[in-house]
């Protein structure tokens, strides 16, 4: 992740080893793909693309089929440039396209349409998959009108939602949960009826989220990227990526679902291989 730091949760991973032996070690579960973020020497997030190959290369080396999904929001001079290059050297399988005018905790967190559109088309171009990141209702709005009806997105569309964060939609409790989300899915599914859906367990909402999207037949993104809590009701922090990954597989399994492989998984989110290398279709 990009904004939760050691003092608020000791087990986060901040430098390009501790972030790339959690990835090893959850891929190493049995996870199909990673989400990856990078931080400079004072623990801010950071586009260097030499920190992103040592966290990379590794997981590309010991499980090639594994899916990376890298997360780039270009903000300062050059960032444009720098991502770009990730994407046509393909660095990354997968990467968010943000639709969002929000306070994420005590940021703004504001995409402007050029900047939405601009970072879509530049996935399009360079084969790597867009998934439209969004945190309230009004996200999902925001990717119906420069994304999806203007045709710069190219379907199915997927999706990854992340109501749960402080500054987005409020969860204070489970009957929160059930209306916003479902709420989410309903809108999505009007704009594309074949949209693939992941959720993402933010906030104190966590595991109750997750299990929540399990039994709605979503897709789910577990770990210390969206939130530091493991349960709603305690204040105990997630030590492991993959104690948490191994908890959600479990849960999966009692609700008589099973996690995809990475071959499901390219094939479920309108991915396939090309020569050995990953592209969208």
């Amino acid at each position: 992740g990009a904004m939760h730091s050691k003092a608020t949760n000791p087990y986060q991973p901040i430098t390009v080893e501790e972030i790339r032996d959690e990835a090893l070690e959850v891929c190493a579960a049995g996870a199909s793909n990673v989400h990856i973020h990078v931080r400079d020497e004072n623990g801010v997030n950071t586009f260097d693309l030499d920190k992103f190959h040592k966290v990379i290369d590794p997981i590309r080396e010991q499980y090639p089929e594994v899916i990376i999904c890298g997360c780039m929001v270009p903000f300062t001079p050059g960032d444009w440039e720098k991502m770009d290059k990730a994407l046509a050297d393909g660095l990354f399988d997968q990467t968010p396209v943000n639709t969002v005018a929000s306070y994420l905790g005590d940021s703004l967190f504001c995409k402007s349409p050029a900047a939405m559109i601009k970072k879509a088309e530049m996935c399009e171009r360079n084969k790597v998959k867009p998934q439209i990141a969004v945190y309230s209702d009004g996200d999902i709005d925001n990717a119906r009108r420069y994304l999806i009806e203007t045709g710069v997105v190219s379907l199915p569309s997927y999706w990854i939602l992340l109501p749960g964060i402080v500054g987005c939609s409020p969860m204070y409790g489970p009957m929160d949960m059930i209306d916003v989300l479902s709420s989410y899915v309903r809108r999505i599914k009007e704009i594309d009826p074949n949209a693939e859906i992941m959720v993402c367990a933010g906030g104190r909402a966590s595991s109750y989220l997750t299990t929540l999207a399990l039994l709605m037949g979503l897709n789910v993104r577990v770990g210390k990227e969206d939130t530091i809590w493991r349960y709603p009701h305690s204040d105990e922090k997630i030590k492991s990526n993959a104690e948490i990954y191994k908890d959600t597989v479990m849960i999966a399994k009692l609700l008589g679902r099973e996690p995809c492989t990475p071959a499901q998984y390219v094939k479920k989110m309108g991915l396939m291989r090309q020569g050995g290398k990953l592209i969208s279709k």
